[in-house]
C-alpha cells in the first residue's frame, strides 16, 4: 500500500507528463517500441550512464539486430561487442535468455511479470521498463533515478537499501503510475532524474515538482534519499605475463562464473602477503596453466577502478619455457594469438592496454 494522496499524485501525474512534451532526451532506443530493443537498452543502461550506452546499443542493434539473431550468437562474439561496457554477467544473461525464449517462447518476449522475472538477468525495475515501455502496461520502474525523485518527493529519510524501504519507494512510484500511460510517465521521471533532480545541486528552479517537492520545501533536496558512509575502497596488486612463444602470445578466458567472466586476458593474479610480483606470477601461472616461464622486463603499470575494489596490474613480457602445451586448470580456455588476432578477442579494459602498450612496443623494436 501507498501512503500518496490521490489528489498529490494526480497533481504530479499532470506535470510529469506535460514536461515530457518538451524534456524527454532525444534517445535511440525510444524511436521503436520494440520488445527486444527495449530489453537491450535497459540492460544496457544498468549501472552506465546515457552517453557511454549510446554508441554501443546502436552497435549491438547492427550485429544483433534481433532477438534470435542474439540467441544463435556466439559468446564470445557477444562478449566482443558488449567489450568496454563493464558489468558483463549482463552480456552473458542476455544471451542466455535470449535462447530461452527462442526455446520456449518462439522468440518473442513474454509480456507477463513472472514470465519475465524468471529469465536470467532480468530484475523487478527492468520488468517494469519492459512492461510498461515495450508492452503498454500499467507497471512502475524504480531504478536510482526514480529512487531519488520520489524520495526527495516525499522526504523518504530512510536507507533505500533496506527492504522495508524499498517497498514503500515501489508503493510510492506504482501510485503514481496514470492508467494506459505508464511508459510515456516512466520515461519522463527517469529523465527527470538524470537532468534535473540530480545527485547534487539539483535544478529545482526549473522542476516541474518544486511546488509538490518535500524536500525542496524544506530547503535541502540534496539530503534526500540519505548517504551511506562508504568503507574504504580495497586495493590489489596483480601481476600479469605476456607470454611468448616464437610470435604469438598466451591468452586465457576466464570462467565463466565470476568477475569479468568469459573475457580473455593476459594470464596472471592477485599478489599474496609477502610475495614479490615475479614470484606471484609464477605460481599464477602454475596454478592456472601449469607452465613456467622466465620472467623478463616490465612493460607496462595499468591503475583500474571496478566498483568496489581497485587494482594496479604490473604486466612482464615473459618467455614459455614448459615442455608440453598449458593446461586448462583455473581458466576456461587458453590460446596462443599473434598480436592481430588479439583484436579478434573480447579483453577487459585493463588487457586491452596491456595489449595496446604490446602493440606499441613491437612497432618501436621493428623500428631499431
Amino acid at each position: 500500500m501507498s501512503d500518496l494522496p490521490p489528489a498529490r499524485a494526480s497533481e504530479i501525474r499532470s506535470a510529469m507528463l506535460a514536461w515530457a512534451e518538451t524534456g524527454l532526451r532525444d534517445l535511440p532506443w525510444r524511436q521503436v517500441r520494440d520488445p527486444y530493443r527495449v530489453w537491450v537498452s535497459e540492460v544496457m543502461l544498468q549501472q552506465t550512464r546515457v552517453e557511454t550506452v549510446i554508441p554501443y546499443y546502436l552497435e549491438w542493434m547492427k550485429q544483433f539486430p534481433t532477438l534470435q539473431a542474439l540467441a544463435r550468437a556466439d559468446l564470445g562474439q557477444a562478449l566482443k561487442a558488449w567489450e568496454g561496457l563493464g558489468y558483463y554477467a549482463r552480456c552473458r544473461n542476455l544471451r542466455r535468455a535470449a535462447q530461452i525464449v527462442v526455446e520456449e517462447y518462439g522468440g518473442r518476449l513474454p509480456d507477463t511479470r513472472e514470465e519475465l522475472l524468471a529469465l536470467p538477468g532480468i530484475g523487478p525495475y527492468t520488468v517494469g521498463a519492459i512492461l510498461s515501455l515495450a508492452f503498454g502496461q500499467d507497471a512502475a520502474v524504480l531504478d536510482g533515478n526514480v529512487r531519488r525523485v520520489v524520495s526527495r518527493l516525499y522526504a523518504v529519510d530512510d536507507d533505500p537499501r533496506q527492504a522495508d524501504t524499498r517497498e514503500r519507494l515501489w508503493g510510492l512510484a506504482e501510485a503514481l503510475i496514470p492508467p494506459g500511460q505508464a511508459g510515456r510517465f516512466n520515461e519522463a521521471i527517469m529523465d527527470l532524474g538524470a537532468t534535473v533532480c540530480t545527485p547534487r545541486s539539483p535544478h529545482c528552479g526549473v522542476c516541474p515538482l518544486n511546488a509538490l517537492c518535500e524536500a525542496y520545501a524544506a530547503g535541502r533536496p540534496e539530503d534526500y534519499p540519505p548517504s551511506r558512509r562508504r568503507a574504504p575502497t580495497p586495493h590489489y596488486n596483480v601481476a600479469a605475463g605476456v607470454i611468448w612463444r616464437d610470435e604469438h602470445v598466451l591468452i586465457a578466458q576466464r570462467p565463466l562464473d565470476g568477475l569479468l567472466g568469459g573475457l580473455w586476458e593476459f594470464p596472471g593474479g592477485k599478489q599474496e602477503p609477502g610475495e614479490t610480483l615475479r614470484d606471484c606470477l609464477r605460481r599464477e601461472l602454475r596454478e592456472e596453466l601449469d607452465i613456467e616461464v622466465e620472467l623478463g622486463e616490465q612493460l607496462i603499470v595499468v591503475r583500474h577502478a571496478f566498483t568496489h575494489f581497485r587494482i594496479t596490474v604490473y604486466a612482464f613480457e615473459c618467455c614459455y619455457l614448459s615442455p608440453g602445451e598449458p593446461r586448462a586448470l583455473d581458466v576456461r580456455a587458453w590460446h596462443w594469438a599473434t598480436l592481430g588476432e588479439l583484436d579478434d578477442y573480447a579483453l577487459p579494459v585493463v588487457d586491452r592496454k596491456i595489449a595496446a602498450a604490446l602493440s606499441d612496443s613491437w612497432r618501436q623494436a621493428r623500428l631499431v
